[in-house]
């Protein structure tokens, strides 16, 4: 895998479960039935009717929302809740990187607006864990196989539910 092909959707799912982040990578679909996957669309759809559509900016980066303030470009990710924050952030992060590399300078945030919540993401800040992850993300989708399934506290509504654990 070469860094361009990093995405992220992996960056994010990599932060959850370093075994749904190779089975995305290898197009292994989850559960489209599930629950909470239409709660996750409906949550974005119900917040961007006030906000606008999601944007594409330089380097294909797709964010729920973008603004201005006092010169600074913001960009902002809306999340359901805030129980998967750092994975929201590290996916921010690399959003930021990607623009950076395209020399589009700015910083982020990710909204949780049911918790009226606000986190200020700034690369400077998360550049080494960023970079650390995204060479496990390489190591990880290179692999021929999966890493084990290891239970998580994600695993019982996880999508990928019955894939990991149907045996068990």
């Amino acid at each position: 895998m070469e860094e361009s092909s990093i995405t992220g959707t992996l960056v994010w799912y990599y932060a959850i479960c370093p075994r749904e982040c190779w089975l995305i990578a290898h197009q292994i679909e989850a559960n489209q039935d599930d629950d909470l996957l239409d709660q996750g669309r409906l949550n974005t759809e119900a917040h961007y009717e006030r906000e606008g559509k999601e944007i594409t900016l330089p380097g294909g980066v797709r964010v729920d929302k973008v603004r201005r303030e006092n010169g600074q470009l913001i960009i902002s990710e809306i999340k359901k809740s805030s129980k998967f924050l750092p994975a929201a952030k590290l996916q921010l992060a690399y959003y930021l990187w990607i623009l950076e590399q395209e020399s589009v300078l700015a910083s982020g945030e990710v909204l949780v607006p049911e918790e009226h919540k606000r986190e200020v993401v700034l690369l400077e800040e998360m550049r080494e864990e960023l970079k650390r992850a995204m060479q496990n993300i390489k190591d990880i989708v290179n692999k021929t196989k999966p890493p084990e399934a290891s239970w998580i506290r994600y695993c019982k509504t996880c999508a990928y539910a019955e894939f990991c654990w149907s045996g068990e």
